[in-house]
């Protein structure tokens, strides 16, 4: 699969990630992430979701919601081929606790079997999204 676009969800909260893995990238994207998320944005969101062919989710820490694992989960059911996880267990000094690691990696296995692309790394997903 060749991408073109590739969307960007998985943990906001001031987490740094996206900043680190933009410059890394070769490929057209959408950032979801916004000052103030309107009824607007979540319907631009949606439509990005359909232009993007691929939608990529990076887990972290930071992440206090538990929206982005049903969302990559729904996706690596439907587009297996076009939709990439990555988790990482340490983001600007939060880690998750012993636990959390458990389910996450319960999270990768489940996405993976499903024949989604998995990684640990952000330079992993850059190399995987530029190819």
């Amino acid at each position: 699969m060749k991408i073109k676009k590739v969307f960007l969800g998985g943990t906001c909260n001031e987490s740094t990630w996206r900043d680190k893995l933009i410059p890394l990238l070769k490929k057209d994207y959408f950032n979801p992430v916004v000052n103030d998320w309107t009824p607007e944005c979540q319907q631009e969101e949606k439509l990005q979701k359909v232009i993007c062919n691929c939608q990529l989710y990076v887990l972290t820490p930071k992440m206090t919601g538990v929206f982005s694992i049903a969302e990559v989960t729904d996706a690596s059911n439907k587009s297996p081929k076009s939709t990439v996880l990555c988790i990482l267990n340490e983001d600007d000094g939060c880690k998750f606790t012993k636990d959390s690691i458990k389910s996450m990696d319960a999270v990768k296995d489940l996405v993976k079997s499903n024949g989604a692309n998995v990684f640990n790394t952000l330079d992993e997903v850059a190399e995987f999204i530029n190819q």
